[in-house]
Protein backbone atom coordinates (compact mmCIF):
# COMPACT_ATOMS: atom_id res chain seq x y z
CA UNK A 1 0.00 0.00 0.00
CA UNK A 2 1.28 3.90 -0.88
CA UNK A 3 2.00 5.74 1.58
CA UNK A 4 -0.85 7.96 0.08
CA UNK A 5 -3.48 5.73 0.26
CA UNK A 6 -2.38 4.48 3.71
CA UNK A 7 -2.57 7.95 4.75
CA UNK A 8 -6.09 8.32 3.19
CA UNK A 9 -7.23 5.19 4.52
CA UNK A 10 -6.18 6.56 8.17
CA UNK A 11 -8.05 9.82 7.54
CA UNK A 12 -11.11 7.78 6.47
CA UNK A 13 -11.01 5.90 9.78
CA UNK A 14 -10.44 8.85 11.44
CA UNK A 15 -13.89 10.42 10.06
CA UNK A 16 -15.18 7.06 10.53
CA UNK A 17 -14.44 5.96 14.02
CA UNK A 18 -12.80 9.32 15.36
CA UNK A 19 -9.49 7.94 15.76
CA UNK A 20 -11.54 5.28 18.11
CA UNK A 21 -9.01 2.20 17.96
CA UNK A 22 -10.85 -1.31 18.74
CA UNK A 23 -7.99 -2.37 20.65
CA UNK A 24 -7.11 -1.28 24.23
CA UNK A 25 -3.75 -0.59 25.06
CA UNK A 26 -2.48 -3.76 27.59
CA UNK A 27 -2.47 -2.96 30.68
CA UNK A 28 -1.17 -6.39 32.50
CA UNK A 29 -4.47 -6.83 34.45
CA UNK A 30 -7.79 -8.64 33.35
CA UNK A 31 -10.99 -6.18 32.22
CA UNK A 32 -14.20 -7.17 33.69
CA UNK A 33 -16.94 -8.45 31.54
CA UNK A 34 -18.22 -5.44 30.03
CA UNK A 35 -21.42 -3.99 30.42
CA UNK A 36 -24.29 -6.10 28.39
CA UNK A 37 -23.82 -4.85 24.52
CA UNK A 38 -20.57 -3.42 25.54
CA UNK A 39 -18.40 -6.30 23.57
CA UNK A 40 -15.56 -5.79 21.01
CA UNK A 41 -18.48 -7.43 18.56
CA UNK A 42 -21.04 -5.06 19.41
CA UNK A 43 -18.40 -1.45 18.82
CA UNK A 44 -17.58 -2.82 15.60
CA UNK A 45 -21.12 -3.56 14.31
CA UNK A 46 -21.36 0.04 15.62
CA UNK A 47 -18.33 1.19 13.70
CA UNK A 48 -19.53 -0.56 10.87
CA UNK A 49 -22.63 0.97 10.22
CA UNK A 50 -20.85 4.25 10.89
CA UNK A 51 -18.10 3.63 8.31
CA UNK A 52 -20.98 2.71 5.77
CA UNK A 53 -22.83 5.70 6.93
CA UNK A 54 -19.70 8.23 5.82
CA UNK A 55 -18.94 6.18 2.65
CA UNK A 56 -22.28 7.09 1.90
CA UNK A 57 -21.88 10.99 3.17
CA UNK A 58 -18.25 11.39 0.81
CA UNK A 59 -19.71 9.71 -2.11
CA UNK A 60 -22.84 11.90 -2.54
CA UNK A 61 -21.12 15.08 -1.42
CA UNK A 62 -18.10 14.82 -3.92
CA UNK A 63 -17.35 18.33 -2.41
CA UNK A 64 -16.81 16.93 1.11
CA UNK A 65 -15.00 13.72 -0.10
CA UNK A 66 -12.70 16.31 -2.73
CA UNK A 67 -11.80 17.99 -0.06
CA UNK A 68 -10.78 15.09 2.39
CA UNK A 69 -9.32 13.27 0.15
CA UNK A 70 -6.96 16.26 -0.52
CA UNK A 71 -5.38 15.47 2.70
CA UNK A 72 -4.08 12.49 1.57
CA UNK A 73 -0.23 12.70 2.21
CA UNK A 74 -0.14 15.60 4.12
CA UNK A 75 1.74 15.70 7.78
CA UNK A 76 -1.05 15.24 10.82
CA UNK A 77 -0.55 18.99 11.83
CA UNK A 78 -1.47 20.12 8.26
CA UNK A 79 -4.76 17.72 8.10
CA UNK A 80 -6.03 18.59 11.52
CA UNK A 81 -5.55 22.61 11.31
CA UNK A 82 -6.99 22.49 7.23
CA UNK A 83 -9.66 19.80 8.37
CA UNK A 84 -10.56 22.14 11.37
CA UNK A 85 -10.27 25.44 9.25
CA UNK A 86 -12.79 23.28 6.74
CA UNK A 87 -15.42 22.49 9.68
CA UNK A 88 -15.39 25.91 10.85
CA UNK A 89 -16.16 27.26 7.37
CA UNK A 90 -18.60 24.91 6.15
CA UNK A 91 -20.75 24.08 9.59
CA UNK A 92 -23.37 22.42 7.66
CA UNK A 93 -20.60 19.84 7.03
CA UNK A 94 -19.60 19.65 10.64
CA UNK A 95 -23.20 18.73 12.16
CA UNK A 96 -23.64 16.45 8.86
CA UNK A 97 -20.00 14.40 10.16
CA UNK A 98 -21.04 14.73 13.64
CA UNK A 99 -24.25 13.12 13.12
CA UNK A 100 -22.92 10.47 11.07
CA UNK A 101 -20.68 10.14 14.58
CA UNK A 102 -23.52 10.08 16.82
CA UNK A 103 -23.84 6.72 16.89
CA UNK A 104 -20.28 6.17 17.91
CA UNK A 105 -20.80 8.40 20.70
CA UNK A 106 -23.48 6.86 22.53
CA UNK A 107 -22.00 3.61 22.43
CA UNK A 108 -18.96 4.96 24.35
CA UNK A 109 -21.05 6.84 26.69
CA UNK A 110 -23.43 4.24 27.45
CA UNK A 111 -20.52 1.93 27.76
CA UNK A 112 -18.38 4.11 29.53
CA UNK A 113 -15.56 4.24 26.87
CA UNK A 114 -13.26 7.69 26.25
CA UNK A 115 -14.22 9.94 23.80
CA UNK A 116 -12.21 11.32 21.45
CA UNK A 117 -12.42 14.36 19.84
CA UNK A 118 -14.29 14.80 17.04
CA UNK A 119 -11.99 13.98 13.88
CA UNK A 120 -9.05 15.91 14.79
CA UNK A 121 -7.83 12.92 16.97
CA UNK A 122 -4.64 11.53 16.17
CA UNK A 123 -4.85 11.45 12.66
Amino acid sequence: MSATRGTGLRLLAALATTGAVLVTPVTGTALADPPAGCTTADMTGVMSGVSAALAGYLLTHPDVNDFFTGLQGLPKTVVRDRTEDYLNANPTVRADLEGIRQPSVDFRTRCNLPQRAFILADL
